[in-house]
């Protein structure tokens, strides 16, 4: 066993893959690209993931995995809707990104939607874990009405990355999420 920080082959094909379909789509990344951004040659790849859709899906994996640590790093937080400001300030950390290239979950989503290999289904694990859990957060405020509640949270933020994104407006982000966090503090 080494004491080397370098990922591992496999993480940084993964990383490397993450990165390039959110910035270019699944369309448009190839496996020879991903190899190169991960320096690991092409041929590797291959030992690791046998196509494409599985490289993907080890994506979707990678961040579902994310969204399972970022939602447990704000248990720490005093109350749900701290919890729930929290997590709609990470939109506004990556503000700037997600006015360039999207949402890196929803624009996940929208292009695999358009398949039907399950693809689809997989790649919104990562958003049905978030509304899931904002539920969780406007219930422990007392709701009744908490699904509807985080469907229109979620909403509010991943419309907002829309419009950031299709306006190359990162301020349009910003300002949504100030919106919600003002919203959510008169539920609490």
């Amino acid at each position: 066993m080494t004491d080397s920080t370098t990922p591992g082959k496999r993480a940084r094909l993964v990383a490397a893959a993450a990165d390039l379909l959110h910035r270019q789509g699944v369309q448009a990344t190839t496996i020879a690209q991903v190899a190169d951004a991960a320096t690991v040659p092409t041929g590797n790849v291959y030992y690791y993931f046998k196509t494409k859709d599985d490289l993907i899906r080890a994506v979707i994996d990678d961040r579902t995995r994310q969204v399972r640590a970022m939602l447990d790093s704000l248990r720490a937080r005093r109350s749900p809707a701290a919890r729930l400001t929290a997590l709609a300030n990470q939109w506004t950390e990556m503000r700037e990104l997600v006015a360039r290239y999207g949402c890196p979950f929803g624009t996940l989503v929208t292009e695999l939607d358009r398949r039907d290999d399950g693809l689809d289904v997989e790649a919104a694990q990562p958003i049905g874990i978030i509304l899931d859990w904002a539920e969780t957060q406007f219930r422990d405020m007392g709701r009744t009405d908490a699904r509807e509640l985080a469907v229109a949270f979620f909403a509010g933020i991943q419309g907002a990355a829309l419009l950031a994104n299709a306006l190359r407006d990162p301020a349009v982000m910003a300002g949504q999420v100030r919106h919600l966090t003002r919203w959510i503090a008169t539920l609490s």
